[in-house]
């Protein structure tokens, strides 16, 4: 596939549509190594990950949805439920954390910009494994110091959950580049 092509068919494919399928630790770092590749300002390459799978991925959801439940303003079992589900259908869950440098020699956002970059890569080589893949940033992610041994300077920015799928990927069509761009 051309890349051009790949860009075009990255989507999101979210959990309630993954199969369960074991995704292999060759496919994860194949993954990893990609995003490894991520552009970074000053080499600092902040991103850092924590492979879930097995029985880490479910703890996760435990972890996650009884956090959910001491902390909810308005408890919905549906959400709860669906916390744990999300963690079961994943082939795998990689978390997303950026470690900002001991100096903070550059802006945070130039951080999180290099590690969403990396991200990026690890979407595009899993929608060219034929993975479905999906980014998502609860607002639980605040408290995954409780859950992962985070550095003091490491932050997590969310979940990059992936899995095998058997329906077809959203479609999406953007609206016009031309209504997002200035010719000056």
């Amino acid at each position: 596939m051309e890349l051009k092509d790949l860009i075009k068919n990255r989507r999101s494919v979210f959990p309630d549509q993954y199969n369960s399928t074991p995704i292999s630790e060759d496919l994860i770092k194949q993954l990893l190594e990609a995003a490894n590749w991520a552009p970074t300002h000053k080499r600092t390459e902040p991103w850092r990950f924590k492979v879930l799978q097995g029985e880490s991925k479910i703890e996760l959801g435990v972890f996650l949805s009884e956090k959910f439940k001491a902390t909810a303003d308005k408890f919905s079992e549906f959400k709860y439920n669906k916390i744990q589900r999300n963690t079961k259908n994943a082939g795998a869950i990689i978390a997303i954390c950026m470690e900002r440098d001991l100096d903070e020699s550059i802006p945070e956002w130039e951080e999180v910009a290099a590690t969403a970059m990396a991200v990026q890569n690890m979407w595009l080589t899993a929608t060219h494994l034929g993975l479905g893949a999906y980014w998502s940033s609860p607002g639980l992610i605040s408290t995954m110091d409780e859950f992962f041994d985070l550095k003091p300077n490491e932050k997590c920015l969310g979940f990059f959950y992936l899995g095998y799928y058997d329906t077809a990927a959203p479609e999406r069509t953007p609206s016009s580049i031309e209504s997002k761009v200035e010719w000056l």
